[in-house]
C-alpha cells in the first residue's frame, strides 16, 4: 500500500498557490500529479512536522531500489532550482514523487525513465531558529 504524504498547513498553502501558478506552463503534468498528492494527504495543523518527513527545502538521499543507485538532492522552490547544486525543484517529477514523505518510506512513481521504486534513506530539515 503507498504511503500518504503529510504536509504542515504552511507548505500545503504555498504548494496549492505554486499550482495554481503552474497552470499553463511546461510544469503542468507535475503541477497536476503534485495537486493530486496534495489532495490526500494528510495535512498536519501547525507548522510543526516530523523531522524525517520531506518538504520545501529538505535536503534528501534517496534510492532507486531497482538500480541500487543513492543520490542526494534538495527540494526548492523553482526559482531556486540549480540542478547543478542539486536543488531540485518542487515541480520537477522526482521531487514530486517524494514530497510529504518520510525516511524508510518506498514510494513507486512514474518519472521521464519509466516507473521506478524510491526509497528515502535520510532526510536533513534546517528549520529557522525560534527564540
Amino acid at each position: 500500500m503507498k504511503p500518504t504524504p503529510t504536509f504542515c498547513s504552511t507548505d500545503y498553502q504555498l504548494l496549492r498557490e505554486l499550482i495554481l501558478k503552474s497552470k499553463n506552463s511546461t510544469n503542468s503534468k507535475e503541477a497536476g500529479q503534485l495537486a493530486q498528492e496534495l489532495d490526500r494527504a494528510v495535512i498536519s495543523k501547525g507548522d510543526t512536522l516530523d523531522e524525517s518527513i520531506i518538504r520545501i527545502n529538505s535536503h534528501v538521499t534517496i534510492e532507486d531500489v531497482k538500480a541500487k543507485k543513492q543520490m542526494k538532492i534538495q527540494i526548492v522552490l523553482p526559482s531556486h532550482a540549480d540542478v547543478k547544486e542539486g536543488k531540485i525543484s518542487i515541480l520537477a517529477p522526482l521531487s514530486v514523487a517524494i514530497i510529504g514523505f518520510k525516511e524508510n518510506d518506498e514510494v513507486d512513481w512514474e518519472l521521464p525513465a519509466g516507473i521506478k521504486t524510491l526509497k528515502i534513506i535520510a532526510v536533513s530539515n534546517v528549520l529557522p531558529v525560534s527564540n
